[in-house]
């Protein structure tokens, strides 16, 4: 039986059909990926179907149920999870969940296995005193996922749920979707981390409210008419540029340290390897693979685009003098020694020391409320230091904050627009803010329209643009000044990869030109674009290095990939065995963590043989930067226990 039935389901909006005719179907106790662009009509659909938006024409049934007319007894058997989930910020995590159990009717008895399992997923518990309001926005959300599944509904919609949140969490609340799939729950999700939707068992991909293709990820994947190669080299992102402009073979993309490239005459691939290495870029592999969902996302989607909405400004981005890069190389502009930031009993920052160059692109990670946004806004000039010395751009941040935020560039992960205002209404505004002196003012409006590729967008109010669109524009207005360092937390956090990939275009051109660049992301093939890296956890600078280094000097596990059947009951399965450390969920395979792969991999093979679950491939790789993120977080765990937090 289908869980979920949709008929030609239509949603217009004036003019625009945000949902064009959708016609699929879910069935019961099945993962069911949506996936898209900004504006594609994802959350458009997810309100049609828990009877929050009425329909146009068209009919949908969920759990047997009409979505107009049984719309009340619907919402019996249905959960959903927004992207603006609906906390109280004056109740605490623990009062929260509580409250929802309570609209849910969830029993006393039940709820609390229920919120015991739930506060240790999203690493909470220790904050489970907290006020709502005074959690990090990423905690924010990983409370409205507690709240979301203190009750297990026949069908679950969740609308990006693990947008903005950390490796750790995702990793985690995969964990406990599988516990919910095997207790026979449907879930109905659409998500921005392309990965996640290989492990569906089945996708609908859509543009502009029409379905352009659905079915398993294997299936979609025969859309893929190229072949991909895939392209490992010493100096991916340099490597990438020099074939980004060379490249007359096919559609080209940046997968973390890794190159992918689409071609249809696999005749000149022989060639990559010379091109790079007269530029003395070493080549270390260059192999044809199966084409990932982003592969085919990317692939499908950019040919529907105009050429202006995805097509860069600006070329050879990430391209330097070098002895530019020399000079540069010897000029900090941003110098932390023993930071430290404590509110009460809590120490959010602690004693950490490092330096950033002029240029540099300097990646700023760590899980939800480990200390990264109070670290920026203490660089910002907005949050006094406990102790400690900060000097950004030549300025001291005990002493000297308002010449500071003159001279910096921050973006949010909100992007700080005004919606109710036009493209160019918000431009002028930020102009204003910033002191643009008025004969330079024109100008840099022009450049930032031309850089965000909003020139024919500049009388739309910001409200009704995509993510993609709004997110250009944040760093248009946040770098109207002109300002030698950019604050950027979280800029991409949600948005589709074709909008992640076009952003970080920009973050190369402004580097490129001695702009520093201070970024945080949860994408860990993004934190591979950056020059180094700080991992902070818990307040404590636990990792510092280039990715290359970090991957080097603190992968101390060996990581074995496996493609198998039925890869989530097989995961189940592998981490009760003597030897493994730990099993995630990678795409639609796994990682198995273990001190001896040697060892392990023949008792994997006969485990799963004798449950029935045949292996595709099995081979030891090196662990990716996300491998190395999770295992030094275990790590720190294992060795200092997380602050209690109380009533105050």
């Amino acid at each position: 039986m289908d869980a979920i039935r949709i008929e030609s389901l239509t949603c217009e909006f004036g003019p625009i059909k945000a949902v064009d005719h959708l016609t699929l179907s879910v069935s019961e106790g099945e993962i069911f990926g949506l996936v898209g662009p900004d504006g594609a009509g994802k959350t458009t659909t997810m309100r049609l179907l828990t009877a929050i938006l009425n329909p146009t024409s068209g009919d949908a049934w969920v759990a047997g149920k009409h979505i107009v007319h049984d719309s009340e007894v619907l919402k019996d058997d249905i959960g959903y999870m927004s992207q603006k989930f609906g906390l109280y910020s004056d109740l605490s995590v623990i009062e929260n969940i509580y409250f929802y159990a309570d609209i849910y009717g969830v029993s006393h008895r039940a709820r609390d296995k229920q919120i015991e399992r739930l506060l240790g997923f999203s690493n909470l518990k220790p904050f489970k005193n907290r006020l709502a309001g005074n959690l990090s926005g990423g905690m924010k959300q990983k409370l409205g996922l507690a709240c979301a599944l203190i009750h297990k509904p026949k069908v679950l919609f969740l609308d990006e749920p693990t947008n903005g949140v950390d490796p750790v969490s995702r990793r985690d609340f995969w964990r406990i979707l599988y516990q919910l799939l095997r207790e026979k729950v449907t879930i109905f999700i659409s998500t921005a981390y392309l990965d996640e939707a290989e492990r569906a068992n089945r996708i609908a991909l859509v543009h502009k409210g029409q379905l352009l293709a659905y079915g398993t990820p294997d299936e979609v994947k025969k859309l893929m008419k190229d072949t991909i190669f895939e392209i490992r080299t010493t100096e991916p992102r340099r490597a990438f540029s020099l074939l980004q402009d060379r490249n007359d073979r096919g559609s080209i993309g940046l997968f973390g340290d890794r190159i992918h490239l689409a071609i249809r005459d696999c005749d000149n691939i022989d060639q990559i390897a010379p091109t790079l290495k007269q530029v003395e870029i070493s080549v270390l592999a260059v192999r044809p693979i199966e084409p990932s969902i982003e592969d085919v996302f990317i692939s499908v989607v950019e040919h529907t685009l105009p050429t202006s909405s995805h097509r860069a400004t600006f070329h050879n981005f990430s391209q330097r003098d070098l002895a530019t890069e020399q000079a540069w190389a010897m000029e900090n502009i941003v110098v932390i020694q023993d930071l430290e930031k404590r509110f009460g009993d809590f120490t959010a920052v602690n004693r950490i020391s490092f330096q950033v160059r002029r240029g540099e692109i300097f990646g700023f990670l760590g899980p939800n409320g480990a200390g990264k946004s109070t670290t920026i806004r203490m660089l910002c000039g907005v949050l006094t230091p406990s102790s400690g010395i900060g000097i950004v751009g030549g300025f001291d941040i005990n002493t000297q904050a308002e010449q500071i935020k003159a001279n910096i560039g921050y973006m949010s992960q909100k992007f700080s627009l005004y919606e109710d205002l036009t493209v160019e209404e918000n431009i002028d505004f930020y102009a204003g803010i910033y002191r643009v002196a008025p004969e330079k003012k024109r100008e840099r409006k022009e450049w930032v329209l031309e850089m965000a590729g909003l020139n024919e967008h500049r009388r739309r109010c910001a409200s009704v643009l995509s993510g993609g669109w709004k997110q250009r524009l944040a760093l248009g207005c946040a770098i109207l000044h002109e300002p030698p360092i950019l604050f950027l937390d979280e800029p991409t956090s949600g948005v589709d990869p074709i909008s992640r990939r076009q952003f970080w275009d920009l973050i190369y051109y402004l580097s490129s030109r001695g702009v520093t660049i201070f970024v945080t992301t949860h994408y860990m093939d993004e934190a591979e674009y950056c020059d180094r890296l700080g991992l902070i956890y818990r307040g404590n600078l636990i990792a510092l290095g280039s990715p290359h280094q970090i991957k080097a000097e603190y992968a101390q596990d060996e990581i074995l990939e496996i493609e198998c059947e039925h890869p989530q009951e097989a995961l189940a399965i592998l981490e009760t065995l003597s030897g493994v450390k730990d099993v995630a969920m990678f795409g639609k395979g796994l990682h198995v963590i273990t001190l001896n792969s040697d060892l392990v991999l023949p008792t994997i093979h006969t485990t799963l043989a004798h449950s029935g679950l045949k292996v595709i491939h099995a081979e030891k790789i090196a662990p990716s930067l996300e491998d190395v993120f999770i295992s030094l977080i275990e790590a720190h765990d294992c060795d200092h226990p997380p602050q209690q937090e109380v009533v105050q």
